[in-house]
C-alpha cells in the first residue's frame, strides 16, 4: 500500500470534519467531491450557496455542509470567541464581525478553534502568509512548541532509500533562515510528524554541504551547533549531522563520509539549513525524480492547518485533506 492510501485508510478509520475557505476554486471543490465520494472526512465548504453550486456544476458535493458566514447562526458565537483571544490588540464586536464575513479562512480557523471542524486546508488561491495569520493568531502554538515550521511529504518511485522512497523535507515552505535552536526545533518536530504520518522510526539528518567536518563556513558551524542540541533536547530521537545529502540517505556513502555515524545512509528525515534549499531540494526530486510531494504541512499549531502550494492540483488538495484528517485524529 502506499503511503497516501494509508493515510486515506486511516482517516477513514478515524472520520474527521476538514473546513475548504475557498470554495471559489474549482480544484478545491472537485477535491471536495473526491474525499466525500471516497468517505475519507466529512468536509465543510465556506461561502454562498449559490455560488458554489454554480462552481461546483457537474460534481457531486451533496454531501458537504455550506456554510454562509453571511447567514449562519453560530455568526455571534464567533464573534464572541474572536473578540475574547483578540482583546489584547484591540479587537472590537464590531471588527470581528467584518472579518468573519469577509475574510473566509478567518472564519474557517474560527471554526476549528470552536470545535465545530477539526482542521482546515487552504492555500490554493492564498498565500502561505494569508493561509498561516489566522492561524497563528486565533489557534497558536501546540504546547511545548517553540515554532511552527513546515515539511513535505515526498514519495519517490522505485526508491531503496527512506523508507521505501518516503521521505519528510524540512522546512520546505516556512522559516526562511532559523539559526541553530530553531532547526533544532524544526528536527523535533518533523521527527514526530513522520512517526505520525508514516508510521515508522524517524531517522533524521541536519543537511549541510559538509560532512562532519569537510568543509568549513559559518553556515556549517550552524548545522552543527543545531545537531549539538537537537541530540541534547531530543535524546530517544536518532539524528545526527551535519550531512551532505548523499552521505544522508546513500549507505555506502554514509559508510565511507561518516563510518562511525549509525544515521548516515538511513535518514529519511531531512533537515534543510534553510528554506532556499529545502524548497530547491523538494521540487528537484518532484520534478525530476516524479515524486509525491504533498504539502507544505505544517507542525506546531495547536490544531492542524495545511497549506497548499499554489500550483496543486486537485488531487494534491485531496492527499492534504486525508494528513489533516489523520493529524487531527493524532491530537
Amino acid at each position: 500500500m502506499g503511503f497516501i492510501d494509508g493515510i486515506k485508510l486511516r482517516a477513514k478509520n478515524d472520520i474527521k470534519t476538514i473546513v475548504l475557505p475557498e470554495s471559489d476554486d474549482r480544484r478545491t471543490l472537485e477535491a471536495a467531491s473526491k474525499i466525500l465520494t471516497e468517505g475519507i472526512s466529512k468536509i465543510v465548504l465556506i461561502g454562498n450557496e449559490e455560488e458554489i453550486a454554480k462552481k461546483s456544476e457537474g460534481l457531486d458535493i451533496s454531501k458537504a455542509t455550506i456554510i454562509d458566514p453571511n447567514n449562519t447562526d453560530k455568526l455571534q458565537s464567533y464573534v464572541d470567541l474572536l473578540v475574547e483571544i483578540r482583546k489584547s490588540k484591540g479587537m472590537t464586536p464590531e471588527q470581528a464581525k467584518d472579518l468573519l464575513t469577509k475574510d473566509y479562512l478567518y472564519f474557517g480557523v474560527t471554526m476549528v478553534k470552536a470545535g465545530d471542524a477539526d482542521g482546515m486546508v487552504s492555500g490554493a488561491v492564498h498565500s502561505t502568509a494569508d493561509t498561516l495569520r489566522p492561524s497563528l493568531q486565533i489557534l497558536k502554538t501546540a504546547p511545548n512548541t517553540k515554532l511552527v515550521s513546515a515539511f513535505f511529504v515526498i514519495v519517490v518511485p522505485n526508491c531503496e532509500f527512506g523508507d521505501e522512497g518516503t521521505f519528510i523535507f524540512s522546512d520546505s515552505g516556512l522559516v526562511q533562515n532559523p539559526n541553530s535552536e530553531e532547526l533544532a526545533a524544526i528536527a523535533g518536530s518533523s521527527a514526530k510528524s513522520f512517526e505520525t504520518l508514516v508510521g515508522k522510526e524517524a531517522i533524521v539528518a541536519m543537511l549541510s554541504h559538509s560532512t562532519k567536518g569537510s568543509a568549513s563556513h559559518p553556515d556549517v558551524d550552524k548545522v552543527v551547533e543545531a545537531t549539538r542540541i537537537a541530540k541534547e533536547l531530543y535524546p530517544n530521537i536518532k539524528l545526527d549531522g551535519e550531512f551532505q545529502l548523499d552521505a544522508a540517505i546513500v549507505p555506502s556513502v554514509g559508510s565511507s563520509k561518516a563510518p562511525g555515524s549509525e544515521i548516515a545512509g538511513k535518514a529519511n528525515v531531512l533537515i534543510f539549513p534553510d528554506l532556499d534549499a529545502g524548497n530547491i531540494g523538494y521540487k528537484l526530486a518532484q520534478r525530476l525524480a516524479k515524486a509525491e510531494a504533498y504539502g507544505p504541512i505544517t507542525q506546531g499549531i495547536a490544531k492542524p492547518v495545511n497549506d497548499l502550494s499554489r500550483g496543486c492540483s486537485a488531487d494534491d488538495i485531496v492527499g492534504v485533506i486525508a494528513i489533516t484528517a489523520v493529524q487531527a485524529a493524532s491530537k
